[in-house]
């Protein structure tokens, strides 16, 4: 796979109203390969994932999923606590996170006022590969530091292998298999990822 070289960005902190321009910015991709899970004894010998081909490759686009497109989520959850961070270069979005912590009814968070919820991040196509998404999900886990949170998490598909592989790499580990969180999309499996965040850093902890 290409590598690109490493582009000038600048990361910072937005305004709700940055989702207008989040939502801008492709988040589609091929998906060419998937992880198989391999369960041993209905799963009582261990669960594997094992990445293989897929046979027809095909295009996969969150945003064009009824309700999970940006300017969905405002209908759905109050986003008054939640993040909203930005890749520019040369002042054009070319990248984005959006975190998600302490929403009522955001069913990801657990109820817990201690987990963030890395919700969304994205990168341009041309640019994708260039450290900008390490970048972003190390501005996530500041942000969500400084509101005394302990765990951060994510949730990927087993299509998504480039996600899982990126998550791994940064320190997540992987802490729930759901063959059957998707029934409308049954080859799917979700993959909920967990990063345990220093406790040592002063944070701002909501009461």
């Amino acid at each position: 796979m290409e590598r690109h070289h490493p582009i000038n960005v600048q990361i910072r902190e937005e305004s709700r109203d940055w989702l207008a321009e989040h939502a801008q910015i492709a988040t589609a991709f091929t998906v060419d390969c998937a992880l198989d899970l391999v369960m041993r004894d209905g799963g009582l010998g261990g669960l594997h994932l094992v990445e293989h081909p897929v046979a027809s490759p095909y295009w996969k686009d969150y945003d064009a999923i009824p309700g999970c497109h940006p300017a969905d989520w405002g209908r759905q959850w109050d986003l008054s606590n939640w993040g909203f961070i930005s890749a520019r270069s040369d002042g054009r979005p070319v990248g984005g996170a959006v975190v998600a912590f302490r929403t009522p009814g955001f069913e990801t968070l657990e109820g817990r006022g201690d987990l963030a919820v890395l919700w969304d991040i994205r990168i341009s196509p041309e640019v994708r590969r260039c450290g900008i998404a390490a970048r972003l999900e190390a501005a996530v886990e500041r942000w969500a530091l400084e509101r005394g949170c302990r765990q951060l998490k994510v949730e990927t598909q087993n299509v998504n292998v480039a996600a899982c592989k990126f998550y791994a790499s940064r320190g997540f580990e992987l802490g729930v298999i759901n063959r059957f969180a998707y029934p409308e999309l049954p080859d799917e499996i979700q993959l909920l990822w967990y990063k345990p965040l220093p406790t040592s850093r002063g944070g701002k902890s909501s009461p």
